[in-house]
């Protein structure tokens, strides 16, 4: 896994662009989020860029040391300053209740781990603290069987249903939770007609 992806991110190209995604650029927004926010599978920075921007102290991560070179450039290049870290999540030193907000931008994780990777990243988050995430639904994989440029994974257990996120975020009051067609167009491996779940969670 991680040859794959550092083999993706050494690529000139920013494999999914520089702009941040439409929804966690609206859910920042919307509910105002100030604070320190946690980017888990961060990749290439577009969204921790965005979120430096707006005055958030970012502290992200991902398996891929290509990945953090491009953030960092695309950090330096726009004038913030980013934490990025490399390695295993787990064996990471985060102390729990020190976010204020933490966004799972296409963060698919291998199901053997996923909800033991969820349950940390809700410990890490503070009481009245919010959890962003979108991800591609269990319905998107007719979609990407149909049209490989939508992007995600090609097995179902790796996808999310709004079942599987209630089940994994049981700490979380439900401010917003659905699932939507959304017309992808992000860098080269996201883009047409796709199916993702979006959720914003409150901390009780």
């Amino acid at each position: 896994m991680k040859e794959m992806w550092d083999n993706r991110y050494a690529d000139k190209a920013y494999a999914y662009g520089i702009s941040p995604n439409s929804f966690f650029k609206e859910a920042l927004d919307q509910y105002k989020v100030k604070g320190k926010i946690l980017l888990p599978a961060e990749g290439e920075g577009r969204n921790a860029v965005y979120a430096a921007q707006q005055g958030l102290e970012v502290v992200a991560f991902d398996i891929s040391i290509e990945g953090k070179k491009k953030a960092i450039q695309l950090a330096t290049k726009a004038g913030v300053e980013i934490q990025y870290e490399v390695g295993d999540f787990m064996k990471m030193d985060f102390k729990a209740k020190t976010f204020d907000v933490a966004a799972l931008i296409y963060a698919h994780f291998p199901p053997t781990i996923r909800s033991m990777y969820h349950q940390r990243i809700s410990e890490l988050i503070k009481p009245n603290g919010l959890l962003i995430l979108e991800g591609y639904s269990k319905n998107n994989l007719p979609l990407r069987i149909a049209n490989p440029a939508v992007g995600g994974p090609d097995k179902i257990e790796m996808l999310f249903s709004e079942d599987t996120i209630k089940a994994d975020f049981p700490a979380f009051d439900v401010l917003q939770l659905e699932e939507v067609e959304v017309d992808l167009n992000e860098g080269l491996y996201h883009n047409g007609v796709s199916k993702l779940i979006r959720f914003v969670g409150r901390k009780k």
